[in-house]
Protein backbone atom coordinates (compact mmCIF):
# COMPACT_ATOMS: atom_id res chain seq x y z
CA UNK A 1 0.00 0.00 0.00
CA UNK A 2 1.57 3.61 -0.65
CA UNK A 3 1.49 6.05 1.37
CA UNK A 4 -1.10 8.37 1.43
CA UNK A 5 -0.37 12.00 -0.44
CA UNK A 6 -1.16 15.30 1.56
CA UNK A 7 -2.81 17.72 -0.75
CA UNK A 8 -0.11 20.66 -0.51
CA UNK A 9 -2.90 23.61 -1.04
CA UNK A 10 -4.79 22.32 2.18
CA UNK A 11 -1.53 22.14 4.15
CA UNK A 12 -0.53 25.74 3.62
CA UNK A 13 -4.03 26.78 4.80
CA UNK A 14 -4.56 24.74 7.75
CA UNK A 15 -2.99 23.72 11.14
CA UNK A 16 -3.46 21.49 13.68
CA UNK A 17 -4.09 22.47 17.39
CA UNK A 18 -2.59 20.54 20.63
CA UNK A 19 -6.03 19.10 21.00
CA UNK A 20 -6.29 17.51 17.56
CA UNK A 21 -8.28 20.75 16.45
CA UNK A 22 -7.98 22.58 12.16
CA UNK A 23 -7.14 26.24 13.08
CA UNK A 24 -7.94 28.07 9.48
CA UNK A 25 -7.42 31.84 8.80
CA UNK A 26 -10.41 34.22 7.36
CA UNK A 27 -11.36 34.39 3.80
CA UNK A 28 -11.43 38.17 2.55
CA UNK A 29 -8.58 39.16 4.31
CA UNK A 30 -6.42 39.56 0.82
CA UNK A 31 -8.02 42.78 -0.57
CA UNK A 32 -10.44 45.94 -1.08
CA UNK A 33 -9.68 47.25 2.51
CA UNK A 34 -11.13 50.45 1.79
CA UNK A 35 -14.41 49.34 1.53
CA UNK A 36 -14.63 47.15 4.86
CA UNK A 37 -15.39 48.52 8.24
CA UNK A 38 -12.38 48.80 10.79
CA UNK A 39 -14.42 46.31 12.36
CA UNK A 40 -14.35 43.69 10.30
CA UNK A 41 -11.09 44.23 9.63
CA UNK A 42 -9.86 43.63 12.93
CA UNK A 43 -12.19 40.79 12.94
CA UNK A 44 -10.70 39.02 9.72
CA UNK A 45 -6.87 39.40 11.31
CA UNK A 46 -7.62 36.39 14.07
CA UNK A 47 -7.77 32.86 13.47
CA UNK A 48 -10.80 30.78 13.50
CA UNK A 49 -11.67 26.73 13.89
CA UNK A 50 -12.85 24.83 11.06
CA UNK A 51 -16.59 23.95 11.56
CA UNK A 52 -17.11 20.23 13.10
CA UNK A 53 -18.89 19.36 10.19
CA UNK A 54 -16.03 20.43 7.61
CA UNK A 55 -13.05 18.61 10.13
CA UNK A 56 -13.02 15.01 8.52
CA UNK A 57 -12.38 16.31 5.05
CA UNK A 58 -10.21 18.52 5.87
CA UNK A 59 -8.48 16.35 7.88
CA UNK A 60 -8.34 13.62 4.88
CA UNK A 61 -6.82 16.15 3.11
CA UNK A 62 -3.96 16.99 5.79
CA UNK A 63 -3.76 12.58 5.50
CA UNK A 64 -4.04 13.02 9.80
Amino acid sequence: MPKMKTRRSAAKRFKLTGKGKIKRWHAYAGHLFTAKTTKQKRNLRSSDLVDKADAPRVRKMLGV
